[in-house]
């Protein structure tokens, strides 16, 4: 039979390994996230991450001095993700709505662009055959 203590080390190992995989991937997010909000948000779970390994690591080993530095470190975590948001706020426009600014005009650009190919096809120039010229075609109705 397995006893408690073999499950809490078990229990220990697992929660820390889960706590590292998150960690790495909280990393690879703040640094190929496309927009400053998400690398804030990354930022603000790392703290979080940090808190749970410091949450685990005061269980296994005992000492209730890491609650306290769990706490406070969530204090400052959230002090920070509020200036950090205070800053995005700050710059007026963000990453987001100067890719859908572009998205926009590209979209007018080509809509126009149809509507100058339709109408160079459709009757502002003429092809003489003979001379292989263009010359635009005088509709006199």
């Amino acid at each position: 039979m397995i006893s408690v203590a073999a499950i809490f080390d078990h229990a220990v190992t697992l929660a820390l390994g889960i706590l590292s995989l998150s960690f790495l991937v909280t990393i690879y997010r703040i640094v190929k996230g496309p927009t400053l909000p998400d690398r804030i948000l990354g930022l603000d779970m790392l703290v979080a991450i940090a808190i749970g390994f410091i949450a685990v690591i005061g269980i296994k080993t005992g000492y209730t001095l890491y609650v306290d530095v769990a706490i406070a470190l969530g204090l400052v975590g959230f002090l920070a993700t509020v200036a950090f948001a205070r800053f995005v706020l700050s710059r007026g426009k963000t990453e987001d709505d100067i890719i859908a600014e572009a998205r926009e005009a590209v979209s007018v650009a080509r809509r126009e662009a149809k509507a100058a190919a339709k109408a160079r096809s459709g009757g502002g120039l003429e092809v003489r055959p003979e001379a292989g010229k263009t010359s635009e075609r005088q509709d006199n109705e």
